[in-house]
């Protein structure tokens, strides 16, 4: 397994090893003990899975507030997508920065986003399945979302050729300098 740090501090790509022949591949694609030989230590309590229609569908940019804030670890079982991590802990010296990775079923990639972070993808791919792990439940009352393409953040998206497909949500989200933040940047020891 593959584990190397972005250009964000916390934000990881896993690359598992894949181990196949004419049948297909073998992959590992989650072991605690070598993560936590990497110095990730999170405990992941519950899995999601999404498909997402069609290619250029957003959804994003979200987060989970304290006391429920969750570290997600993403990957791509069909198809592909570009998935963005982006610094909203205030005080950071990485703040309002973001790191973006193509996840695909081929190339095996997982991101890494740590709680203060907002996440969020675009497919790719028609048919792109997204799977990923979390280290807190689903509380809907702890949800929060900023708006994909706030020029502030300034995520360079890839082109698909048509407009992005948006939830109501997600087309509604505030901008990155009116959203509520309740993340505090805590220097790692």
């Amino acid at each position: 397994m593959n584990i190397s740090e972005t250009s964000l501090p916390g934000v990881y790509v896993i690359t598992p090893d894949r181990f196949g022949d004419s049948r297909g591949f073998f992959s590992e694609s989650y072991s605690a003990r070598s993560m936590a030989a990497a110095g990730i230590d999170d405990l992941f309590v519950q899995d999601n899975h999404s498909l997402s229609a069609k290619a250029g569908t957003v959804r994003g940019l979200h987060f989970q507030a304290p006391p429920h804030a969750q570290t997600k670890l993403v990957r791509c079982g069909q198809g592909a997508l570009f998935d963005v991590a982006v610094d909203i802990r205030k005080g950071s010296p990485t703040y309002g920065s973001w790191t973006g990775e193509v996840l695909s079923a081929e190339n095996g990639k997982q991101l890494l986003v740590p709680a203060g972070f907002l996440h969020g993808f675009m497919t790719l791919k028609d048919a792109t399945e997204i799977i990923y792990k979390c280290t807190d439940y689903y509380a809907p009352q702890t949800e929060g979302a900023v708006r994909f393409d706030d020029p502030e953040i300034g995520i360079t998206w890839p082109d698909i050729g048509d407009a992005p497909t948006l939830s109501e949500k997600d087309a509604g989200a505030p901008g990155f300098g009116s959203f509520a933040n309740p993340f505090i940047y805590e220097a790692r020891a």
